[in-house]
C-alpha cells in the first residue's frame, strides 16, 4: 500500500515537470517502455528489488537498458535511485500512464470476460462506456474462466459486475441467511 502510494506521489510530480516542459507525450512513451520492460523481464524486477545490487549499479543499468529517453524520465530514474526506491520505477511508470491518459480526457476499461470478446461486442461495450463517462476509452480483454459467463467491467474506480460467479455467489448467500 505504502509502495503505491509513493509510486503516484512520484509519477504526479513527474507528470506535472513533463507538462511544464511540453514534454507529456514523450514521457508518456517512455513509460510504456519501461512498464513493458520491466513487465517482461525477471532478472530486471530481480535487479531492482535486489538489496544486495548497489545504486550505483542499478543507475547504470538503467540508464544503459533505457539509452535515448527524455531528460524528464532520467530524471525520474536518478531521483528514484538517490532516494532507493528504484523499486518503484513500473508502478510508477504504470501510474504516470494513467495519470497522463486522465489528463488527456482518456480513459481506460477493462472488461473481465470468460471468453474473448468478439469486434461486435466490443464496440458495444466502448460506445456504452464512452456515453457513460463522456471520455475518450480504450478497452482491455482480460479473460478469466473462474467468472463463468456475463462480464465484469472496471472503469477507474468504478466496478459493474454482472458475471455467473457472483450471481451465483449472491444466491448462496441469500439461502445461507435463510
Amino acid at each position: 500500500m505504502a509502495g503505491s502510494r509513493a509510486a503516484i506521489r512520484y509519477a504526479k510530480a513527474t507528470l506535472a515537470l513533463a507538462q511544464d516542459q511540453n514534454a507529456g507525450e514523450a514521457v508518456a512513451k517512455d513509460m510504456d517502455s519501461i512498464v513493458k520492460t520491466v513487465a517482461e523481464s525477471k532478472d530486471l524486477r530481480l535487479m531492482l528489488n535486489s538489496p544486495i545490487v548497489k545504486q550505483e549499479i542499478k543507475k547504470a543499468a538503467l540508464q544503459e537498458i533505457f539509452k535515448e529517453v527524455h531528460s524528464v524520465t532520467e530524471g525520474l530514474i536518478d531521483i528514484l535511485v538517490s532516494n532507493k526506491r528504484v523499486e518503484l520505477l513500473g508502478d510508477v511508470a504504470a501510474q504516470y500512464s494513467t495519470l497522463f491518459d486522465a489528463s488527456q480526457g482518456k480513459e481506460k476499461a477493462v472488461v473481465t470476460t470468460a471468453v474473448p470478446l468478439t469486434d461486435d461486442l466490443r464496440t458495444k461495450v466502448l460506445q456504452k462506456v464512452k456515453d457513460l463517462t463522456g471520455n475518450q476509452v480504450t478497452i482491455e480483454n482480460k479473460i478469466d474462466e473462474s467468472i463463468i459467463g456475463g462480464f465484469i467491467l472496471r472503469v477507474g474506480d468504478l466496478q459493474y459486475n454482472a458475471s455467473i460467479a457472483n450471481q451465483l455467489n449472491a444466491l448462496k448467500r441469500s439461502f445461507s441467511q435463510n
